[in-house]
């Protein structure tokens, strides 16, 4: 029972959907880390960790990465004409619409929030917390997280 369990896992774990999936991600991430450091924002470790596994918004989407190679590698897997699919490209669509639209435009809005707070609190002596500045992502940010997803994940389907 113990061995079909591990086997599994491993099947799971080393199989062409998990795979693309996962190294869409990470590269996308390391990628952005590595134009982060190009571009001098991160200078300490820790703001390269923060980039690397928690940053949200900048090029390339990791999100549109991930769920493009997902897709992908699922419609290489069980074909196109499968619900499995269905579900992952509808479910990729409403990531990327998220990532461009809602996120972008709600963190629009928190800068705008904060511009008014910190110019409450000078003008009147109040005290304001600022809200959490969330980063959507541009369409240029998109397209190449896209790109990036669907060339891994073809990759390892046709390993």
């Amino acid at each position: 029972m113990e061995s079909q369990a591990v086997s599994a896992l491993y099947g799971f774990f080393s199989g062409p959907i998990f795979l693309s999936a996962f190294f869409s991600w990470f590269i996308a991430q390391l990628l952005k880390t590595v134009i982060d450091v190009l571009r001098l924002r991160s200078r300490s470790t820790g703001d390269l960790v923060s980039t690397m596994f928690w940053k949200t918004g900048g090029m390339p989407s990791s999100h549109s990465s991930l769920v493009t190679a997902l897709a992908t590698s699922i419609g290489f897997e069980h074909g196109i004409n499968t619900p499995l699919f269905t579900l992952s490209l509808f479910y990729g669509v409403l990531i990327i619409r998220d990532a461009l639209g809602v996120r972008r435009s709600s963190g629009e809005q928190a800068r705008v929030l904060n511009e008014l707070g910190r110019e409450v609190r000078e003008k009147l002596g109040t005290r304001y917390h600022p809200v959490k500045e969330v980063s959507g992502h541009t369409a240029a940010e998109v397209a190449v997280g896209a790109g990036l997803g669907f060339f891994i994940a073809l990759a390892f389907s046709l390993l």
